[in-house]
C-alpha cells in the first residue's frame, strides 16, 4: 500500500491518534508485549527425572527390600535414585528463558504523536496507527510502516541475517516481498543505523514479525538427543529382561524349597545385581567432564546431553552472517577504468593488510589512490581504536572503503587535513548516491550505486566498467562506483553534465578464519555442512563456493522453500547445501525435513531469526559474542570466540566422549551380567542350609561393587585421549545402540568368566566360614575390575597406540578402589554393614592373581578383532 493508503486501513492520519483512541486501541490490542511462555515447573522438571525404566526397576527392588525389612538394602537402593534425580535435575531446570529474551528487545521507550503533539510513551502503551519517530540508534519497537524518511537505514540482521544495514523508504513494495526486501516497513527489535523517519505502528506484541517468531520458538517441542534415546531404550531392554528372568528365578527357588521370603529375596538380589545402577552417575559425570574440557575450547555447553549430539551430528546448517563470515563489509578488489585492477589483503576492520596489483595498466598507481582518496572522502564514517580494538564507528561500507583506503598507502589524517569535510549530500535511498565537497574545493566526490553513477559517465568507460561490475557481482560481491564532478555538493550534481568515473570497489563479508579448514575437516569426518542466509541467491552461492560448501543441485530460496511439500523439501535437501532469503519459518522446515530423513543436525547462528531453528535441532550452537539474547538461550552450547573452527573441535570432544561412554559400557555392564550369573548360578545349584539360601554374594555386596568399585573404576575412562582415526569416520546412525555387538559380547563372555572367578573363590573358602568366603569373592571382582578396566582403555587397539601415561586418573581410580576395598574388608564398622570378614595376605594375593586371568584372554580378543577388521 501507500503511505496514505495504510494509514486509511489503520484509521490513522499524519497527525497520530487521540489519547483516548489510544487507550481504547490499547484496551482491544493489548499491550506491546511478547507473551511470555513460562517452562516447565521445578516439580515438572524433577518428575521428569525419575520416569526411566531403569529408575522404576531400583523404585520396585527397593519399596520390596523395605516391605521384608531389608532396611539397608532398601536404603541404599534409594539413595542411587536420589542421587540421580538431583543431578539430572540440577542440569536441566529452565524456564522459558528463550521467550523472556525476545520479550526484552521490545521494552525500549518511543517518540510517538498524541493529540497532535510530540511524547515519549512506554513501548508497551504504543498501538496500530500510532505515529511515532525514529532515528539513528534507536531499537524499534513494533512493526511500523514509513511515511517518511531522510537518509533512513536499518540494521535487521538479527531477523534476516543480512549484515548490511538495509535503506529504508515510503515507496510501496510487492504485495508478496520477502522479509529481506519490505523496503517500507520497520520491524521491531531491528535498529536504525542512519537517518531519521515518521511511521505508523502497524502491528504490535505477538502480531509483529518478533512476536511471530516467538510464537514458533514456543511451539517447538525439545528434541530427544540420540544419547538420551539409546539410554531409554537400553534401560527398556534391561528391565524386561531382568523382570523376566527374576520372575524364572523366584519359580525356580519356590520349588526348590526356599521360604517365600528368601524367594523373593533371592529374585530382588538378581535384580540389584543385574541393574547397572552406577549407568547414570557414569554417563553423567563423564559428560560433565566433557563439558568442562569443552569450555577450555571455548565452546560453553549449557545442556549436558548435547556434548555427545554434537559429536554424533550427521549435518551442520550454519547461518552465514556473524558465523561463517564476520559481519563486517570489507573491500577486496578494485578496478579503475583502464582495466587495471588491484586486490586488497586482510579479513577485517582489527587486522592488517595491504595492496597487491591484480591486472597493471599504465598510471594504475596514480589511478588507484584517486579512487580511495575519493572513496574516503565521500564518506561519513570513522574509524576508532587501533590494533585488536580497531572499530568503524558510522556505516560498515564507508567503514570498509577508510580501511581500503590506508590499507592502499593513504595517511588519512593528513588526509582529511589536507581536506576537511565542506558540503555534503547525505545518502538516499532514492537518490542512491553520496556526494562530498572537501572545504575550499571546487570539486565534488560523489559514491553509489552503479546503475545511477555509469549513467552518468563515457559510455565506452561505461561499458567497461558494467563488464567489471558483472565480474564481481558474479563472486557474491557488493559493488559501488565512485566519481568525481566539478563544483559543489548539491542534489543536482547528477544534472551538471558527464562524471569522471574513478573506479568500482567491490565488497565482501569476509569469511572468519580458519573456517574453510574447519568445513573441510567437518567433510573429511562425514559430516555434511549446510549455509542458510538471508542473502541474495547469487551471494550466497558464491559464498559457499569460497567456503567449499556445495550441494549437488543449486542455491534453493525460500520461496522454493514455500513452495515444496514437506515429502519435496526432504528430498531437496539431501542434495542441495546453499539455502538464500531464508525467514525464520523456513529454517524450522529445513531442519525438520533434514531430521525427518534420519540426520543428526546442528543448527548454528547468532541472530533472533535463527532461535527457533537452534531450539528445533538435535543441537542448538549459537554465537557467544555477536549473538543475540534469544539465540543464547535457545541453543545448547555457546561458543566464546564466535568462531566456526570451534564447532570441529566440540565435535571432535563429542566423539571422544561418546567413545569413552561406549568403554565405559563395555567395563560396566559385564560386571552386572557375572553377578546376577554368579546368584542364578546360586539358587540353581547351591544347597539350602538351615532354611538359609547360600549366596555367594550379598545383595549389600553386590550393591558395594555397582555403585563404589563400578563407579571409581568406569570414571577414569571419561579422561581417555581420541583414539587415532576418530574423526575420519562417518556419525554414528540415529538408531545405532548402545549395546552394540562388541558391547553385548563383551557383556556375555566377561561376565561368565568374572562368574566363574567368583564362584571357584567361594567354593574354595567355603570351609572358612560363608563370610569369609563372600569377602573372598567381592574382592577377586574388585581385581578383576581393576586388571579389565587397564585393558578397556582401547576397544581393539594396543595399549601403546594412547600410551601408558596418557591417562593418570587410571591409576588415581586403581589407587582409590584398593584403599576403599581394604577398608570394606577389614574395618569394623564396614564389616557390619556389608558383611564382610578379615583377609589373610595369602586371600589377598590369591584373589589378585585370579582376576588377573581377564588380561591375556582380552588381548588375543583384541588381536583377533585387530586381525579380522572387526570391533
Amino acid at each position: 500500500m501507500s503511505a496514505d493508503e495504510a494509514l486509511a486501513r489503520l484509521g490513522s492520519h499524519p497527525g497520530g491518534l487521540t489519547s483516548a483512541e489510544a487507550e481504547r486501541r490499547l484496551r482491544h490490542h493489548g499491550p506491546n508485549r511478547l507473551t511470555r511462555q513460562e517452562g516447565p515447573s521445578a516439580w515438572a522438571v524433577l518428575a521428569r527425572q525419575l520416569a526411566s525404566p531403569l529408575i522404576y526397576a531400583l523404585l520396585i527392588s527397593a519399596g520390596i527390600a523395605l516391605a521384608l525389612g531389608d532396611v539397608a538394602d532398601g536404603a541404599v537402593v534409594l539413595g542411587v535414585v536420589v542421587l540421580n534425580a538431583v543431578i539430572g535435575f540440577v542440569q536441566e531446570y529452565r524456564a522459558g528463558r528463550a521467550i523472556r529474551a525476545l520479550a526484552r528487545l521490545v521494552s525500549e521507550p518511543a517518540r510517538v504523536r498524541r493529540d497532535g503533539r510530540w511524547t515519549n510513551a512506554p513501548a508497551e502503551d504504543l498501538v496500530p496507527g500510532d505515529v511515532v519517530a525514529v532515528e539513528a540508534g534507536v531499537r524499534v519497537a513494533a512493526d511500523l510502516r514509513v511515511l517518511q524518511a531522510h537518509g533512513l537505514r536499518a540494521d535487521e540482521s538479527a531477523l534476516t541475517g543480512e549484515s548490511v544495514p538495509v535503506d529504508k523508504d515510503p515507496v510501496a513494495v510487492e504485495p508478496h516481498a520477502e522479509l529481506g526486501e519490505r523496503r517500507s516497513m520497520l520491524h521491531g527489535g531491528t535498529i536504525v543505523t542512519s537517518g531519521a523517519a515518521e511511521a505508523v505502528v502497524v502491528e504490535t506484541g505477538d502480531r509483529t514479525e518478533l512476536g511471530r517468531i516467538s510464537g514458533l520458538l514456543g511451539g517447538i517441542e525439545v528434541t530427544r538427543t540420540p544419547l538420551t534415546a539409546s539410554i531409554d531404550r537400553l534401560g527398556a531392554l534391561v528391565t524386561r529382561a531382568i523382570g523376566a528372568v527374576a520372575a524364572v528365578l523366584l519359580a525356580v527357588a519356590l520349588l526348590r524349597g526356599y521360604p517365600p521370603a528368601d524367594a523373593v529375596l533371592a529374585a530382588i538380589t538378581l535384580a540389584v545385581a543385574a541393574i547397572p545402577e552406577g549407568l547414570p552417575a557414569i554417563v553423567t559425570i563423564a559428560l560433565a567432564i566433557g563439558v568442562r574440557r569443552m569450555a577450555r575450547r571455548r565452546a560453553v555447553v549449557r545442556e549436558l546431553p548435547a556434548v555427545e549430539t554434537l559429536g554424533s551430528t550427521s549435518v551442520i546448517c550454519t547461518d552465514k552472517t556473524g558465523t561463517l563470515t564476520r559481519n563486517e563489509m570489507v573491500v577486496r578488489r578494485a578496478w579503475v577504468p583502464g582495466g587495471g585492477e588491484v586486490e586488497f589483503s586482510g579479513v577485517g576492520y582489527a587486522e592488517g593488510g595491504g595492496m597487491r596489483v591484480r591486472t597493471p595498466t599504465a598510471g594504475l598507481d596514480d589511478a588507484v589512490r584517486a579512487l580511495l582518496e575519493a572513496g574516503a572522502l565521500a564518506n561519513e564514517a570513522h574509524l576508532s581504536g587501533a590494533g585488536a580494538e580497531r572499530t568503524v564507528l558510522g556505516d560498515p561500507t564507508d567503514g570498509a572503503l577508510l580501511v581500503a583506503a590506508e590499507r592502499g598507502g593513504i595517511d588519512l589524517a593528513a588526509l582529511f587535513a589536507e581536506r576537511p569535510p565542506g558540503a555534503v549530500v547525505p545518502f538516499d535511498p532514492q537518490r542512491r548516491f553520496m556526494a562530498s565537497t572537501p572545504a575550499g574545493a571546487a570539486v565534488t566526490f560523489l559514491k553509489g550505486a552503479p546503475e545511477v553513477l555509469l549513467s552518468r559517465v563515457e559510455p565506452a568507460v561505461a561499458a567497461a566498467a558494467q563488464r567489471a561490475l558483472d565480474v564481481y557481482a558474479a563472486d557474491g560481491m557488493r559493488v559501488l562506483a565512485v566519481a568525481r564532478a566539478p563544483g559543489a555538493a548539491d542534489e543536482a550534481v547528477l544534472d551538471r553534465g558527464r562524471l569522471e568515473l574513478l573506479g568500482l570497489v567491490a565488497l565482501i563479508d569476509p569469511p572468519r578464519p580458519g573456517v574453510v579448514d574447519a568445513v573441510a575437516d567437518c567433510k573429511r569426518a562425514g559430516i555434511r555442512v549446510k549455509m542458510i542466509t538471508g542473502d541474495h541467491a547469487a551471494t550466497a552461492a558464491a559464498i559457499g563456493r569460497d567456503l567449499g560448501i556445495e550441494g549437488e543441485s543449486s542455491a534453493m530460496t525460500g520461496a522454493e522453500i514455500e513452495r515444496s511439500s514437506d515429502e519435496e523439501l526432504r528430498e531437496r535437501v539431501r542434495s542441495t547445501d546453499v539455502f538464500a532469503r531464508v525467514a525464520p519459518e523456513h529454517k524450522l522446515r529445513l531442519v525438520r525435513a533434514l531430521q525427518a530423513g534420519g540426520a543428526v543436525t546442528a543448527m548454528t547462528g547468532d541472530g533472533v531469526n535463527d532461535a527457533p531453528a537452534l531450539r528445533q535441532a538435535d543441537i542448538g550452537v549459537a554465537m557467544g559474542r555477536a549473538g543475540t539474547a534469544a539465540a543464547k538461550e535457545a541453543a545448547d552450547i555457546v561458543l566464546g570466540d564466535d568462531d566456526f573452527a570451534t564447532i570441529r573441535a566440540a565435535v571432535e570432544e563429542g566423539r571422544r566422549v561418546y567413545d569413552n561412554l561406549i568403554k565405559a559400557l563395555a567395563f560396566a555392564l559385564p560386571t552386572n551380567g557375572g553377578e546376577a550369573l554368579v546368584v542364578l548360578v546360586a539358587v540353581l545349584a547351591f544347597p539350602v542350609v538351615g532354611g538359609v539360601p547360600v549366596l555367594p554374594i550379598e545383595p549389600v555386596q553386590i550393591l558395594w561393587i555397582n555403585l563404589v568399585a563400578t563407579v571409581s573404576l568406569a570414571l577414569p575412562i571419561a579422561f581417555e585421549v581420541l583414539e587415532p582415526g576418530a574423526m575420519e569416520r562417518p556419525p554414528r546412525r540415529r538408531d545405532e545402540p548402545l549395546l552394540s555387538r562388541f558391547v553385548v559380547t563383551r557383556t556375555i563372555w566377561v561376565g561368565a568368566l568374572m562368574a566363574a572367578v567368583a564362584i571357584a573363590l567361594f567354593l574354595l573358602a567355603r570351609g572358612d566360614g560363608v563370610a569369609q568366603a563372600q569377602t573372598l569373592a567381592v574382592t577377586s571382582i574388585a581385581f578383576f575390575q581393576i586388571f579389565y578396566l587397564v585393558m578397556c582403555r582401547t576397544r581393539t587397539a594396543p595399549l601403546r597406540t594412547v600410551g601408558w601415561a596418557s591417562n593418570r586418573w587410571v591409576f588415581v581410580g586403581i589407587a582409590v578402589l584398593l584403599v576403599l576395598q581394604a577398608a570394606v574388608v577389614h574395618l569394623p564398622v564396614a564389616q557390619a554393614v556389608f558383611r564382610t570378614a578379615d583377609l589373610t595376605p595369602a586371600q589377598w594375593a590369591l584373589a589378585a592373581a585370579a582376576g588377573a586371568v581377564v588380561v591375556p584372554i582380552v588381548a588375543v580378543e583384541k588381536w583377533w578383532a585387530r586381525r579380522v577388521g572387526t570391533g
